[in-house]
């Protein structure tokens, strides 16, 4: 077998994911620490003040029960993502960070949207379209794998509790399917195997017939 794809394990594909989960836990000691209030940080759309938030959101947090319902998520998928789709991991993470939040900024209700969870709704939405859309099986049993374990996220795409911003969840998770259709050109390929590639050689037997089949011996020169 011929595998063109170069999955590579690396210090920092668990190193990235974990010093940014620390990095969120520690800004939610600093905030309840030194009554920073942080969450005047976050998006508030439609509002000049509140564009501060498309960097903010991400990092703040209400509690401890909000970030930690997103730290393993967050971990899981950006492994996943450094794993599988190391080429093009931190452009994912940049765009999909900005692209969002604008999104959540245009469309979503006039209140301070803060958390993670757009991130983690852009990274599954990504991680299981770029399997699809790449038709390579490693690639789309890591989408069946998010499907199943992150599956039941679906339903907070839309109004369901007054006090989670589902505009988030759905600006994330339509810009993930949005940078899996814009790189799926350069998403790792299907794998090729020695049987599937055409190496066959006529042998001076075979080039005594044509295409079809019939009987074609070679003419002498001069002969019709």
């Amino acid at each position: 077998m011929q595998d063109k794809n170069t999955y590579k394990f690396t210090l920092k594909t668990i190193a990235i994911p974990l010093y940014t989960v620390l990095f969120l836990w520690i800004i939610l000691w600093a905030d309840f620490r030194f009554n920073l209030h942080l969450r005047r940080f976050g998006i508030f759309p439609r509002t000049l003040l509140g564009l501060r938030g498309i960097i903010c959101e991400p990092f703040i947090h209400k509690d401890m029960a909000h970030l930690a319902n997103n730290s393993l998520p967050l971990l899981v998928l950006m492994m996943a993502l450094l794993y599988f789709y190391r080429p093009i991991a931190l452009k994912v993470i940049w765009q999909g960070l900005l692209f969002s939040g604008v999104l959540t900024w245009l469309i979503a209700r006039p209140a301070y949207h803060i958390g993670a969870s757009g991130v983690i709704y852009f990274l599954v939405s990504f991680v299981f379209f770029s399997g699809i859309f790449s038709r390579n099986y490693r690639l789309i049993a890591v989408s069946l794998v998010v499907v199943f374990i992150y599956g039941s996220l679906l339903w907070y795409l839309f109004p369901i509790d007054a006090e989670i911003s589902w505009e988030g969840h759905l600006s994330g998770f339509v810009v993930g399917i949005f940078l899996a259709y814009r790189y799926k050109k350069v998403l790792p390929k299907p794998d090729t195997y020695d049987w599937e590639e055409d190496t066959y050689q006529k042998d001076d037997f075979d080039k005594l017939f044509d295409d079809d089949g019939n009987f074609s011996p070679p003419q002498k020169e001069g002969e019709l």
